[in-house]
């Protein structure tokens, strides 16, 4: 499948801060976009501290995460910890060797002594804050995301976090840690956003609580920091804003600040993609995605997509990311948790580093990932006119010519050719009016040609992902682009988006 792309450009390049939005688009104070290609950095499990600092020092974590091409963190925190009067427990006063010392984890301490012995006798609130300067000293952006409230692993429907008037999510408690969260970090230029809330759920949600609670906490972020973007999750583990569509929107008092954030994960599709049909599962899917929160995006709303890393479903949620050109985060950086569900140093198989933190737990996933890292289109993004490349999912490249005599082949994106795809449904070369992919027979290489008006140069849409196309050599035969993998797709103004499937 292949998408229009303005230009190829780093996500690193360090914006002109604060951020704001101009309709759909995040943007910087120049008014040319940014987007958001964050990783989720989890801060909010019972030791209240960044998982990973009994690993590494936080330099090299914090570096780490730039090399991987990601100009964002996603840096949970509990709700108890800016709000010192739950249970008689100031978690922000708590050191490091306090808070693991009480779990038994003895080992952590003498770990955190080794890679970050500055930190180790530090209150809880002073590390979350150490762990944000040294993101902002590699360049990196952070989403302040109220996580939890308390700290723990995140989430049930009955687990006393899930929505408010639930046992741990009192609404003035929330909005008084909102507020403290949103002043402790008014002044630092790379905290851009706050996340309100993470995956409300549950027994006791309700639309019309979700309008109340959401627009009051949205309102004392920005009363204590209007610098940074205000960030809505929606309903049932935040898979939901489809409520938004047939009530009224938000409220608020300020503008240009507000996103929407969106999850989407394999597993909330059942058994679909293990047992169904990738092409269909995957038509279905994106459609159900659009209803629920895509269709944001058409009414002129940021949209902030935060996923699993699963292979079942990763080419079509990349597919439509990339067609959306949304922001987005993967879940999740940390390769080893301190303890999570009483488990003492459990692995994180969808962490993005491995065990030890060393290095990247699955280099072929950042190749995969790697093009959605940069803007394709928006504001002040116009410099280069747009063109079409066709990219291949399942290894991060495009399709590269060397020359007419020559097959297609994979390679850098940053080598590819400019395509066209035309009113005729021929893919030409771009700039050339006679230079088209032609079907050579079934079961050959495609080849080329400049004879771009017989049914051997006409590829037509079919599959229900859409994310195919076929040519018609006779009225019995067809051929397909000799490629593995699923494509992109993606749409510019009204133009009608290209759609395709390689296939052997």
């Amino acid at each position: 499948m292949s998408f229009l792309i303005s230009q190829l450009q780093p996500a690193a390049v360090v914006a002109a801060l604060p951020l704001s939005t101009s309709s759909r688009w995040i943007v910087d104070e120049s008014g040319r976009r940014v987007k958001l290609a964050c990783v989720n950095w989890a801060s909010h499990l019972e030791t209240v501290v960044a998982e990973g600092l009994g690993k590494q020092p936080l330099d090299s974590i914090a570096n780490k995460i730039s090399s991987m091409g990601f100009n964002c963190v996603r840096l949970t925190w509990p709700l108890f910890l800016a709000t010192d009067d739950v249970d008689a427990t100031a978690f922000s006063a708590i050191t490091v060797r306090q808070s693991f010392q009480a779990l038994g984890l003895n080992e952590s301490v003498a770990a955190m002594q080794v890679n970050n012995p500055t930190l180790v006798d530090l209150p809880l609130l002073q590390v979350y804050k150490a762990v944000v300067a040294s993101l902002g000293d590699n360049k990196i952006m952070v989403v302040l995301d109220n996580h939890i409230s308390k700290p723990g692993w995140c989430c049930s429907n009955f687990d006393g976090n899930g929505f408010f008037g639930d046992r741990y999510l009192d609404p003035d408690l929330w909005v008084r840690g909102l507020t403290r969260m949103a002043t402790l970090f008014n002044g630092t230029p790379n905290v851009v956003a706050m996340s309100l809330r993470n995956e409300l759920r549950g027994p006791k949600q309700n639309v019309n609580d979700w309008h109340k609670y959401m627009e009051r906490g949205a309102e004392a972020v920005h009363a204590a920091n209007p610098e940074v973007l205000v960030i809505f999750s929606g309903l049932s583990f935040d898979s939901d804003l489809s409520f938004l569509s047939n009530k009224q929107m938000i409220q608020l008092s300020f503008s240009s600040k507000a996103v929407f954030e969106l999850h989407w994960y394999a597993f909330s599709n059942g058994k679909q993609w293990e047992t169904g049909n990738p092409n269909r599962v995957c038509g279905a899917v994106a459609a159900s995605f659009i209803r629920r929160g895509g269709f944001l995006v058409e009414q002129g709303w940021p949209l902030f997509i935060l996923n699993l890393n699963d292979n079942r479903f990763l080419p079509c949620m990349v597919a439509l990311a990339a067609e959306l050109d949304v922001d987005w985060a993967v879940w999740a950086l940390q390769g080893s948790y301190y303890v999570r569900q009483g488990v003492v140093g459990m692995n994180e198989y969808y962490g993005l580093l491995t065990y030890d933190w060393c290095q990247p737990r699955n280099s072929t996933f950042l190749q995969r990932i790697s093009a959605l890292q940069s803007p394709f289109q928006g504001p002040a993004l116009s410099e280069i006119s747009p063109y079409k490349v066709i990219f291949h999912p399942a290894t991060g490249q495009c399709v590269l010519m060397r020359s007419i005599f020559e097959p297609l082949h994979l390679g850098p994106c940053n080598e590819t050719r400019a395509w066209d795809y035309t009113e005729q449904q021929t893919l030409t070369l771009k700039g050339t009016l006679i230079m088209c992919l032609k079907a050579a027979g079934n079961g050959e290489k495609v080849g080329f040609g400049i004879i771009c008006s017989d049914y051997a140069s006409k590829w037509e849409f079919i599959s229900d992902s859409k994310m195919h196309i076929s040519s018609k050599l006779t009225y019995r035969q067809q051929q397909w682009l000799p490629v593995l993998g699923c494509w992109f797709r993606w749409k510019q103004h009204n133009n009608k988006p290209l759609q395709m499937h390689w296939k052997r």
